[in-house]
């Protein structure tokens, strides 16, 4: 890198029309140093990076934002609580770029929603959530009291035996998951094993039907399904082709040449469905077919010893 751009990475450069007398650089240049975060300075307003201090719902989209979610939020002073300024933070929702307007509390050592959002509760019932409650700061002082600090004992003793069958029992089952971790560690292992090989039988059956995708194993719903699917067999395709050829005939008897031709057709299938018939018992029973020129060899050999005669 040369010396000029680093001097121009370092924000150091100094034009040769610039002189000492003209100020700094941002005030030769005519801009803020903070450059675009100070675009409404003139309007008591500096654009910053804000972080919500809490979860929030959106008024806009009813969405949760949560708690440290940053934004691009105009701060400006709206106020002062003594000495102290109250400071607004005014930002949109990446949801549905609703603003949304908070402010500080110094009284409290809070922020306050404004507008656009809604603070989410997060606030339990010490019962509900079985949780010991912590005294409370006047209590605290109050345990200077020997008296109330007596009391206060035998309240806390009170319900330590209230919830003790509650603990013993916890520390019961976390003994019993985690007294042995040798034992855990080989049922965790034989479990996972047996998954792996259940997988592996899964796989190669799969590869052995021809299919690249690992099967499930079967289940009754899909039992009872494939059981109610039915394939057409050769029966119902003859018997679909018989009941086309009667639609197709004449209804009166004896009529045009209809009848004929439809009974020829049959009888040509019936010779037809024998033909295969024996070519088939052929087959079974250890015999070969007879190709095209072993038939023409036979016909023509027929043929010659007719003319002989």
């Amino acid at each position: 890198m040369s010396s000029l751009a680093a001097a121009r990475a370092d924000n150091f450069y100094y034009p040769p029309e610039w002189d000492p007398s003209q100020g700094s650089l941002n005030k030769f240049h005519g801009q803020h140093a903070l450059r675009e975060r100070a675009r409404k300075i003139d309007q008591g307003i500096l654009i910053i990076r804000f972080e919500m201090p809490f979860n929030i719902w959106c008024g806009g989209c009813n969405s949760m934002i949560a708690k440290g979610v940053r934004f691009n939020a105009e701060k400006k002073q709206v106020g002062n609580y003594y000495s102290t300024k109250i400071w607004s933070f005014t930002m949109k929702s990446a949801c549905c770029k609703h603003e949304i307007v908070i402010q500080t509390d110094p009284k409290n050592c809070e922020y306050v929603i404004i507008s656009g959002a809604q603070r989410k509760t997060e606030v339990f019932d010490v019962e509900d959530a079985e949780t010991l409650e912590l005294p409370a700061d006047e209590e605290r002082g109050k345990l200077a009291d020997p008296f109330y600090r007596l009391e206060h004992q035998e309240e806390d003793l009170q319900k330590k035996k209230e919830a003790e069958p509650v603990l013993v029992r916890l520390q019961r089952v976390s003994d019993a998951r985690h007294s042995d971790d040798y034992a855990l560690n080989k049922s965790l292992r034989a479990k996972l094993r047996s998954q792996k090989k259940r997988v592996l039988e899964e796989e190669s059956a799969s590869r052995k039907m021809g299919l690249s995708i690992r099967l499930l194993p079967a289940s009754e719903e899909d039992g009872a399904a494939a059981a109610g699917v039915k394939f057409s067999s050769k029966f119902e395709r003859n018997r679909k082709d018989k009941r086309a050829l009667i639609k197709s005939a004449s209804i009166f008897p004896g009529s045009s040449g209809s009848s004929s031709s439809n009974k020829k057709r049959l009888e040509l299938e019936s010779k037809r469905r024998k033909i295969c018939a024996a070519a088939a018992s052929n087959l079974l029973t250890g015999g070969f077919k007879p190709s095209s020129w072993s038939q023409d060899a036979v016909k023509k050999s027929a043929s010659s010893n007719a003319r002989k005669f």
